[in-house]
């Protein structure tokens, strides 16, 4: 996979939230309810929140009402802006061969195909929001 499990830990959460959103309405939901719900480790996955919180993708309230909401609506939240907040660069893009240099002035055999690969992964990333992702009416 492309992404590390941090960006996949990030991006599902904020699925989660984009869904909660549209059933009701912007309430902040507890890190421990997203994690039991997808599935993840509720300590690392506070962890992920807290640097979407600071990227401005996300927003946290303390409190026995407290937990996490997005911090715009979905449909301005590309999956780029998820991902980046919490890996750099947006794709690890190591050459697929192994080599220690692997650049469009020096690349691999390998080099173009993963190029064009990897720029249809970034493109999707950049042009997809939470709102194109996110299930409609909570169903699973």
């Amino acid at each position: 996979m492309l992404l590390s499990q941090t960006g996949s830990y990030a991006m599902r959460a904020a699925i989660h939230l984009a869904e909660r959103a549209e059933e009701d309405g912007a309430e902040p939901v507890r890190v421990g309810e997203i994690a039991e719900s997808i599935g993840v480790p509720r300590n690392y996955l506070s962890k992920v929140l807290n640097q979407l919180v600071r990227a401005g993708v996300l927003s946290s309230e303390r409190g026995p009402r407290g937990g996490f909401a997005l911090a715009m609506p979905a449909d301005e939240i590309s999956m780029a802006r998820i991902v980046e907040s919490v890996e750099t660069p947006l794709l690890d893009r190591r050459c697929l061969l192994g080599r220690p240099e692997c650049t469009d002035a020096d690349p691999c055999a390998a080099h173009p195909h993963w190029q064009a690969l990897a720029d249809r992964i970034t493109s999707f990333l950049e042009e997809t929001t939470l709102a194109d992702l996110r299930r409609t009416g909570g169903k699973r």
